[in-house]
Parts: C-alpha cells; sequence; structure tokens
C-alpha cells in the first residue's frame, strides 16, 4: 500500500519587521551637532543622526558614537594600544614631584653670616648706584623663525644663539648711536662711542659677570661666535683679565634658558640701557586672517631716561625686531 507522503510544513511567518529606533535625548536646543567624520559615517552606513545619543562635550556626536549605533567596530584605538604607542619614557616610573622634594640643605649654619664673596660685592657696589638713575621700560615681542632658522645653519660652524643675539643688537643698536651712548659723570652731557661694544651678563656661582665682545656691529658672526667662546671658557676657568670686562657700552641679559617669559633688568653704571630677552615659545597668532603659530620673543628695555627718551627706544626696538624677523645679512 503506497505511504501517504507527509504533509508540506507551513509556510514560516514572515518575521517581524525591525522596530523602528526610538529617539534618544539630545541638547536642550533640539539641534543634532555632530563631527564632520561622524555625519560621513553615518551617511554612508545610512545612520539617522536623530537616533544617535551623543556622547561628546554639550551632547556632541562623534564618530564612535555613530560606529556603536551602526554595529560597526570601533575605530578608536584600544587602551591597550594608546599605552603601546605611548614614549617608553612615560612608562617610566616618574620620580618625586617638586612639591614632595626634600629640602635643600642650608649652604652653613642657620643663623651664621656668609661673608659676601669678592665678586659679590663688587656687583652690588656697582649696582647701587643704578638707583639714583630715572629709567624708563618698554617691552615689544618678535617672531624668532627666520633666526632660529639662521642658527640651525651657523651653529655647527661654532656659532652660539649669544653670539648671534649680539650680533643682531649690535647691527640694531649701530643705527642708533644714541643707545649705545653715555652720560658724562657730570651728568651735562651726551658721550658718543664709535664702536658697539656689548656687555653680555653670565651667572656664575660666585657672582654675575659681563665679560664684553667687542664692536658686534663690525665684526662678523662667525668670529664673535670665537670670541664668545674663548670669554666663556676664561670665565669658567676664572682667568678673565680686566681687559675683558672694560668699555662696554650696552648689556644683553638673557634668562630665555630658564623659561623666564619676560623680566625687568636692572640697568648697569655707566651705561644708558640694557636688554633683558625671555624664552622663545610658540604662540597662537592671527596670520593674513586665519591662525597660525609663531614663535614669539619679548625683550624688555630698560633705559637711562635723561638722554634716552621712550620713542627713541621704541625705534631701536623697532629695528631690532625688523633684524631679527629677517636676519639674513647678519652672516656675511
Amino acid at each position: 500500500e503506497p505511504v501517504a507522503a507527509a504533509p508540506a510544513p507551513a509556510a514560516a511567518a514572515p518575521a517581524p519587521a525591525p522596530a523602528a529606533p526610538a529617539p534618544v535625548q539630545g541638547r536642550a536646543d533640539g539641534r543634532i551637532v555632530a563631527t564632520p567624520y561622524a555625519k560621513k559615517i553615518a551617511k554612508k552606513n545610512r545612520v539617522d543622526l536623530a537616533t544617535v545619543q551623543g556622547t561628546g562635550m554639550n551632547g556632541r556626536i562623534t564618530a564612535g558614537d555613530v560606529e556603536k549605533a551602526a554595529g560597526l567596530p570601533s575605530s578608536a584605538p584600544a587602551p591597550a594600544a594608546a599605552a603601546a604607542a605611548a614614549p617608553a619614557a612615560a612608562a617610566a616610573p616618574a620620580g618625586p614631584s617638586p612639591a614632595a622634594a626634600a629640602p635643600a640643605p642650608l649652604p652653613a649654619a642657620a643663623g651664621t653670616a656668609v661673608p659676601l664673596s669678592g665678586m659679590q660685592k663688587a656687583v652690588g657696589k656697582n649696582m647701587m648706584p643704578s638707583l639714583q638713575v630715572p629709567v624708563s621700560r618698554i617691552a615689544m615681542q618678535m617672531c624668532t623663525d627666520e633666526l632660529d632658522a639662521l642658527y640651525k645653519k651657523v651653529k655647527p660652524k661654532g656659532v652660539t644663539m649669544t653670539a648671534l643675539l649680539a650680533k643682531a643688537v649690535g647691527v640694531a643698536l649701530a643705527q642708533h648711536p644714541i643707545m649705545f651712548a653715555t652720560l658724562s659723570p657730570a651728568g651735562d652731557a651726551i658721550v658718543y662711542n664709535e664702536k658697539v661694544n656689548i656687555a653680555v651678563a653670565v651667572a656664575l656661582e660666585q657672582g654675575l659677570i659681563t665679560p664684553v665682545l667687542q664692536d658686534t656691529a663690525g665684526t662678523d658672526v662667525y668670529e664673535i661666535g670665537r670670541k664668545w667662546k674663548d670669554l666663556v671658557k676664561k670665565a669658567r676657568g676664572a682667568g678673565l683679565g680686566p681687559a675683558d670686562y672694560a668699555g662696554g657700552n650696552f648689556t644683553i641679559s638673557n634668562l630665555g634658558m630658564f623659561g623666564v617669559d619676560c623680566f625687568d633688568a636692572i640697568l648697569p653704571p655707566g651705561q644708558g640701557a640694557i636688554l633683558a630677552v625671555g624664552a622663545s615659545k610658540p604662540t597662537v597668532v592671527p596670520v593674513n586672517g586665519m591662525i597660525g603659530v609663531k614663535t614669539l620673543m619679548t625683550v624688555n628695555l630698560t633705559a637711562d631716561h635723561r638722554h634716552i627718551n621712550g620713542d627713541v627706544a621704541a625705534e631701536f626696538l623697532k629695528t631690532l625686531k625688523a633684524v631679527v624677523e629677517d636676519p639674513k645679512d647678519l652672516v656675511f
């Protein structure tokens, strides 16, 4: 007897249509704000941004939010990968913070009067007359991008930034003779000097010294570099002679290497002005109507107001700014 065929299975019921994504709570103002990349991913994967909960600042929808809503793998680096990409130095245990560092030991027993060194006494004695001089102080910012680029070229030939800066200041001073002129001891006449002789402040453990670079305006930058190297070597070895200090008619004091942004320097006796140089730092500035980054340095000028008026000092700083920002002719 023939076997009856099994009944055909009933047709499967159609799967229910996926429920529409529930709207999410967005920004208070009802706007949908998303990053450009998040919008791109949403368009590519047909994700309605109105259904995506933003986790960015002020409810902003990020690429990760859209990827999560679309069930896509996140493009953000995993924490482990990010940690692996960090520099090895960052992984090393940090030393104690400055706030937790032990106090420095006293150089002498508490309450003991430690005599000043001969150099400190001389510096103090020489600085006291400066308190009697009426001074003006002005400051100006200048871009050092071109000067820094030039320094990279001349550094392998033995030119330090101090030597290059002294050359720039010397060239600018030569265009303003009043800036490196001195007042007579009686204070009733101006004595003009033939050459620009720049004293550069150097800090030693025993005190502050100011060896002089002679004729910085008329000497090529490579020779200035060699002279400065010799002066520093002699200074570190206590070998500076009276001739190494003599004849300065303008001073540069630079604390930029310590990260100091700007400062005022004390006017040395017998000179008309001193330039205090701060650190060069990348700074966000407007450039041709756009936002750009330039390396800016602030210099502060302290000048004897008896014979150097503020407008005269400002004109000198304008010239120095022009030289620093277009320094190609410093090398000849």
